[in-house]
């Protein structure tokens, strides 16, 4: 007689379900019955002892603006399939999905007890909210990594379905979650630090048994003294481009920002300007482009003497899973550029 099969229920969002791009990312989450998109190579890397019996699909926007409600609502289907494990994702960089993913899996987990894992890029920010609640897999920043994310996350999900102990991170390969476990060794703490320092005195390899976080410490800028006579720049990573997005700059994953000239402008209207930003809803911000980049509030305090000058020129790029170190060139070029104009300060506005 064959073995019972460990049951899996997936979720995924309007994208990778087929559904549909940003026009159908507020659909509510619907149920979909055995595996699709990315879980078709999920199921398949599963074999025969598991199945995808069925798959959760909701909009990124909607889930985005009702985590509490969207993520309680995931919990229902799932617990009328009786699986084994949920899986979630992989989410990569997108912000929005990965939230999506973290906070599905988290509630799964809680109501119904079942095993959770889920799987995302290690600068997605539903990583620090979600890592000590569910398992997350490392994946690549894009779905260029589908392929190599898809037998790891498959892997887990086998360990988690057949009730398998979880090792370490290192181990099983996930994010480390912050949890410490106690482990009997030979050897004293004393002993073993005397060990990792010589090593680190001789130039040798050493892991440390308590990594420590590190924090990236910026210095305050100092305070613009005379405001009534400075002059003063905008700055965005909200996307904020001229109507037709001329300078092609990418919805996510930005790998270049722009400098558009406003001299004489008042009012960024939707009829000349547009957000190009992938990781939110643009119906606002298309429609009036202020609420993103303040332009006329701008032009008011300039107007009434609170600030000196308005810079005729602004910067602009999408913060969407745009990685650290393009984010880092970009602000020192731009840094670079507003010290050349005498710049005084700059407002830098975000989503």
């Amino acid at each position: 007689m064959a073995e019972k099969k460990y049951r899996v229920v997936h979720y995924l969002n309007q994208f990778y379900a087929g559904i549909g791009g940003e026009e159908k990312a507020d659909i509510p989450p619907l149920i979909k019955e055995g595996a699709v998109g990315p879980g078709r190579p999920l199921q398949q890397a599963l074999g025969e002892e598991g199945e995808i019996v069925a798959t959760v699909v909701c909009g990124d926007s909607y889930f985005a603006e009702n985590i509490e409600a969207a993520a309680e609502s995931v919990v229902e289907p799932v617990s009328r399939y009786k699986p084994d494990v949920f899986v979630a994702g992989p989410a990569f960089n997108a912000g929005r999905y990965g939230i999506a993913c973290g906070a599905s899996c988290s509630a799964v987990s809680k109501k119904l007890g079942i095993p959770v894992i889920t799987a995302m890029y290690k600068e997605n920010p539903a990583l620090e909210l979600y890592r000590k609640e569910v398992y997350i897999i490392p994946s690549a920043d894009s779905v260029r990594g589908m392929a190599e994310v898809i037998p790891r996350m498959a892997s887990f999900v086998r360990k988690l379905g057949l009730r398998q102990e979880v090792g370490l991170p290192e181990a099983d390969g996930y994010f480390p979650r912050g949890i410490r476990v106690n482990q009997f060794v030979g050897r004293t703490g004393a002993e073993r630090a005397v060990d990792m320092l010589l090593s680190k005195l001789r130039g040798e390899p050493f892991q440390t048994e308590y990594p420590m976080p590190t924090f990236e410490r910026v210095p305050p800028s100092p305070v613009v003294k005379e405001l009534h006579s400075a002059t003063i720049a905008l700055v965005t990573s909200g996307g904020i481009v001229p109507l037709g997005n001329p300078d092609r700059i990418e919805a996510a994953s930005a790998s270049k920002f722009a400098e558009y000239n406003i001299a004489g402008v008042h009012d960024l209207t939707p009829d000349a300007y547009q957000t190009c930003h992938g990781g939110y809803d643009p119906v606002y911000a298309n429609n009036d482009p202020d609420r993103v980049l303040p332009l006329d509030a701008m032009r008011a305090l300039e107007k009434d003497g609170t600030i000196g000058k308005l810079y005729d020129h602004y910067y602009v790029t999408v913060g969407n899973a745009t990685s650290i170190a393009n984010a880092q060139k970009f602000g020192e070029v731009i840094a670079e550029k507003l010290k050349a104009a005498d710049v005084d300060g700059v407002i830098l506005t975000s989503t």
